[in-house]
């Protein structure tokens, strides 16, 4: 299965209304590209992390009223789920695509983890790329770029991390619908590949 590139067509199936009918311009559209994504960097991320990865497409099965805004491929060390896990992901908003590693409130190591953050903020500060996002919420489309934050406002995020039982942490890059749309194929796998390889760091850490 390969990755054909995204299209309008992929962040038009936002602005379709209702459950059903969005649900199925996604699994006509969407869903095959993330299949294709997940073919493809499994073994990449396996060869990297020196774990077996195995891919996750979002399925969004649980629910019954409100259509989803994002769709998701993430990638694990675990062939049962992901959310109790560090992961990546590679998924879409109606806005943008966001290629990131994630840990989410499932995630129970979460104030360990947080405390290697801060112990190493020093280092994240410096190596992390100005272009680059944090987030600390994988439910909405915001995210703060790495560039425009000082050192504190990081160090914030990973104390909260330690502390607040729903906290999450992730980085990554966002990439707007027009240049993820005007990317070939193989710019964009080039393009996720080097996000994958620079948040190797975080991912071990975790």
């Amino acid at each position: 299965m390969t990755f054909s590139g995204f299209t309008h067509t992929d962040f038009d199936v936002f602005k379709i209304n209702g459950l059903d009918e969005r649900m199925e311009a996604l699994i006509t559209h969407i869903r095959p590209k993330l299949e294709g994504l997940g073919h493809y960097f499994a073994p990449i991320l396996s060869l990297e992390t020196e774990d077996e990865i195995f891919p996750h497409v979002a399925k969004h099965a649980r629910r019954t009223i409100n259509p989803p805004q994002d769709t998701w491929v993430a990638f694990a060390s675990s062939r049962r789920g992901y959310k109790m896990l560090p992961h990546f992901q590679i998924g879409l908003w109606e806005t943008h695509v966001f290629i990131w590693f994630a840990l989410i409130y499932e995630a129970p190591n979460k104030e360990i983890f947080g405390k290697e953050l801060e112990a190493n903020i020093n280092k994240i500060y410096k190596q992390t790329p100005k272009n680059f996002v944090w987030s600390v919420d994988h439910t909405k489309p915001e995210a703060s770029v790495h560039g425009n934050l000082s050192k504190e406002e990081l160090r914030s995020m990973f104390v909260r991390l330690q502390k607040v039982k729903k906290a999450e942490i992730l980085c990554g890059l966002h990439l707007s619908k027009e240049d993820a749309i005007l990317m070939t194929p193989e710019n964009f796998l080039e393009q996720a590949e080097s996000v994958f390889k620079t948040l190797l760091t975080l991912y071990k850490l975790a």
